[in-house]
């Protein structure tokens, strides 16, 4: 399998399919880079180059200690586009992937990226402070916190569950997605799971949204009960200076899965607008 080396080490494995215009995956929590599986098949027979990689202490990448955090996450970003020698890419992000994808921007520039898609991402904030006063209670991600570390696998099976809706009246639940879901963030390692709550929760992107200079579109379910789009994407669609937001009637956080189809033409069109 694939790997590339770190500068303290780390390695990390990706799938690195395809040729053509290079489209960068960054999954999110607590999966791994198979939660894009729907959007790479897409995306190689559009004709792209189509690269996603497991984040550090998640899926098949080592686990270290140390680095799970954002500035980490977002430089193993650029070793990976360094290494692979990757250019004009479009950078795609899934919940805090969006927020790598932001960041990674933010520290290293766009020299090589052409576009960028933030997911249901979590930025600006999500936790509520002083000057985010209308933020979500930081107990609440402290409750996820302790889940985890109780029962980390009965966690992953509950929350896949309003993950991608199927709490909803009249919407058909997918055992199959659930396993996959669950199957996903039992790969990674507890210790960087639990060190990325603070990533997801608690990161302040707002400075970063404003250097984002490429084209962005911003996609939201407008029923994502994980990153509602109203303290997310809507406020952060009026930091980025050149941004695009598109709203998914019914949509919940797990877009790429319950929406791939329209999800994937919204990606090709604005990969090739």
């Amino acid at each position: 399998m694939p790997y590339i080396t770190t500068t303290d080490g780390t390695r990390l494995f990706y799938k690195d399919w395809g040729a053509g215009r290079p489209v960068v995956l960054s999954h999110g929590w607590p999966s791994n880079a198979d939660a894009w599986d729907a959007q790479m098949i897409a995306l190689v027979q559009s004709g792209f180059r189509v690269v996603a990689h497991d984040r550090r202490g998640h899926g098949r990448s080592d686990q270290p200690s140390n680095g799970n955090d954002i500035d980490t996450y977002a430089d193993d970003l650029a070793a990976l586009m360094n290494t692979l020698d990757l250019k004009n890419a479009t950078l795609v992000g899934h919940s805090i992937g969006g927020g790598e994808v932001v960041r990674y921007i933010s520290r290293h520039g766009s020299e090589r990226v052409a576009r960028a898609v933030l997911i249901a991402a979590p930025v600006p904030l999500m936790a509520k402070t002083g000057a985010n006063p209308t933020g979500v209670p930081l107990e609440i991600f402290d409750g996820i916190r302790k889940a985890l570390a109780e029962n980390r696998s009965q966690f992953f099976r509950d929350l896949a569950v309003p993950f991608f809706g199927f709490n909803r009246p009249g919407t058909a639940s997918s055992q199959s997605v659930i396993d996959a879901f669950w199957a996903q963030g039992m790969t990674g390692g507890i210790l960087a799971q639990h060190a990325c709550i603070r990533e997801f929760s608690e990161v302040d992107f707002t400075e970063d949204l404003k250097r984002l200079t490429v084209p962005t579109l911003l996609l939201h379910g407008d029923d994502d009960q994980n990153v509602p789009v109203q303290m997310s994407s809507r406020p952060a669609a009026s930091l980025v200076p050149n941004a695009e937001l598109k709203v998914y009637a019914g949509g919940s956080h797990g877009l790429i899965a319950t929406h791939a189809s329209q999800l994937n033409e919204d990606l090709v069109a604005f990969i090739n607008s």
